[in-house]
């Protein structure tokens, strides 16, 4: 029997399942579509994409470095619990360790990860686990040396933020210190020169607005706003932020005397710009009355 896209969607109608997964399943079952339902849930597959609608903003972010490479990936789950998952874990720890040898995400979702894809291996978990996944996102650096700092573990090299430095020159002990410094004063961007230019024109535009509601002359107020964008500079860009080892020094200032350059850093905090709905519980229990 043809498989027809009109057929691939009435299935996916019916199960929630992914387009793939429902072309599979019909051409398995010689497009049967009862047959088809069944051999989706045997597989939990149907199960896996019931749950994609809810929302997943807990999980994980793992960090691997491999001589001059590191990554960083996240992966995202329903709740906190599932985080400390040893399941959870090292399926988390094998999607780092395979990034390391592709570009982006949507590499590592097709990438092979013991005979399946990495996208079917999250897929098998979400129904294993019961809970709605995501891989998110991956990013990764190089440099002459790379170190790597997870903030909150729960496991070896993974927790609520993971930070990758590269730099050439110094010692670890130093790159660890500039790794836990950008997990917890989050920079923007490593110098004013990386910085995107629609950020700063945003800021210069809010500043220019503050200053004239005070009613000062236009000439007046560029001569602040010279002086705000400075210090908007110094807050946001790694080099220029007050190291928090010590306070007395720029981070880059840091960077020269341990004899280093900093040329680069990742950092994924677990979450970060998932809005999540929030609900009271007397709503939740009206909704459920209300079937």
């Amino acid at each position: 029997m043809a498989i027809t896209a009109a057929l691939v969607k009435q299935l996916r109608d019916a199960t929630g399942a992914g387009m793939m997964d429902a072309k599979k399943a019909l051409t398995e079952t010689d497009g049967d579509m009862d047959a088809a339902v069944d051999w989706l849930r045997t597989k939990g597959l149907a199960k896996a994409a019931k749950k994609s609608g809810r929302t997943a903003a807990e999980g994980l972010v793992a960090v691997v470095v491999d001589g001059n490479k590191g990554v960083a990936v996240e992966v995202n789950s329903e709740t906190d619990f599932v985080g400390k998952n040893a399941e959870f874990q090292d399926m988390v720890a094998d999607f780092a360790k395979t990034a390391l040898s592709v570009d982006d995400v949507e590499a590592l979702k097709a990438a092979d990860l013991g005979g399946k894809t990495v996208a079917d291996v999250l897929t098998d978990k979400i129904a294993t686990i019961g809970e709605n996944m995501n891989l998110r996102r991956m990013a990764s650096i190089e440099g002459g040396t790379v170190v790597s700092y997870v903030h909150n573990a729960a496991a070896p090299g993974m927790g609520k933020i993971g930070v990758l430095v590269a730099m050439t020159g110094g010692d670890e002990a130093f790159g660890k210190q500039v790794a836990m410094h950008v997990a917890a004063v989050n920079p923007a961007a490593l110098s004013d020169a990386d910085l995107d230019p629609a950020v700063v024109e945003k800021e210069k535009q809010v500043q220019m607005d503050i200053a004239r509601e005070s009613g000062k002359p236009e000439q007046v107020i560029e001569k602040m706003i010279v002086g705000r964008m400075k210090k908007f500079m110094a807050e946001v860009t790694l080099l220029n932020q007050s190291f928090v080892v010590n306070p007395d020094l720029t981070v880059g200032a840091a960077a020269k005397e341990a004899g280093a350059e900093i040329t680069g850093f990742v950092r994924l905090e677990v979450g970060e710009g998932i809005e999540v709905e929030q609900e009271d519980f007397a709503a939740e229990v009206a909704k459920v009355a209300q079937g």
